[in-house]
């Protein structure tokens, strides 16, 4: 994939790396894509369409190499779930998780994430939104580019339906107190918790997460719902 494929945004919460895929995610790329992807569109999808039922939809901002995506899926067939990643081993590993699992409730798209919410979801057409440990552009100089900002959060709280859930996750300190500070001061958004919140059961802990808080390092949850 190349930088043409998303616009000109001066300013993106990601850079396009040139990642190695294995034989296995470049098989699953090709074949797979075409059954379980879905093409940017700068039109608002019909997402029980997309799935075939009326269902719960929950989006997933960054699903990396789909672990967790997957299995957040797969413990809950009722609802669907669609993915946006823009690394292509990511996508090639979730399509692969997708076809070794048998789901069904979810697709995947390579695009921007802040461009899917923006054109291609509904107001108030989502159950939830997840964003697990984004990157946290940690150099003070770079904070511009972290994703969870005023304007992406009001534009997240708009596409909720009305006591959907947006939960944000990260295992940097600094950005978890930004992350809150810009939530809260979200008027569509209400906290669930007096801070942070416990880890909730429909988010799995990945073996990194477990290894770093073996090793002391701290991880932060958020869980905010639309109130109105």
């Amino acid at each position: 994939m190349t930088a043409a494929r998303f616009s000109s945004r001066a300013v993106r919460s990601f850079v396009l790396r040139q990642g190695r895929m294995s034989p296995a995610q470049t098989r699953a790329y090709e074949t797979l894509l075409p059954h379980w992807g879905v093409a940017y569109q700068a039109d608002v999808l019909d997402l029980d369409a997309l799935f075939g039922r009326s269902a719960p939809k929950v989006l997933e901002i960054g699903s990396g190499m789909g672990e967790t995506t997957a299995a957040i899926a797969l413990a809950q067939p009722d609802t669907d779930f669609l993915a946006v990643e823009v690394h292509t081993p990511g996508v090639g590993a979730l399509l692969k998780r997708i076809d070794e699992s048998g789901l069904t409730n979810l697709r995947v798209c390579q695009h921007d994430g802040t461009e899917v919410l923006a054109h291609m979801i509904a107001d108030g057409a989502l159950a939830g939104i997840h964003i697990y440990f984004p990157d946290p552009w940690h150099k003070k100089r770079h904070h511009k580019r972290r994703l969870v900002q005023p304007a992406f959060i009001a534009l997240a709280a708009r596409k909720l339906a009305p006591g959907g859930y947006l939960h944000c996750a990260t295992d940097w300190q600094d950005y978890a107190e930004h992350m809150l500070a810009v939530l809260a001061a979200e008027p569509l958004l209400a906290n669930s918790a007096p801070e942070y919140a416990p880890r909730p059961a429909w988010r799995p802990q990945t073996k990194f997460e477990a290894r770093g808080l073996r090793l002391g390092h701290g991880v932060w949850d958020l869980l905010f719902r639309r109130t109105i």
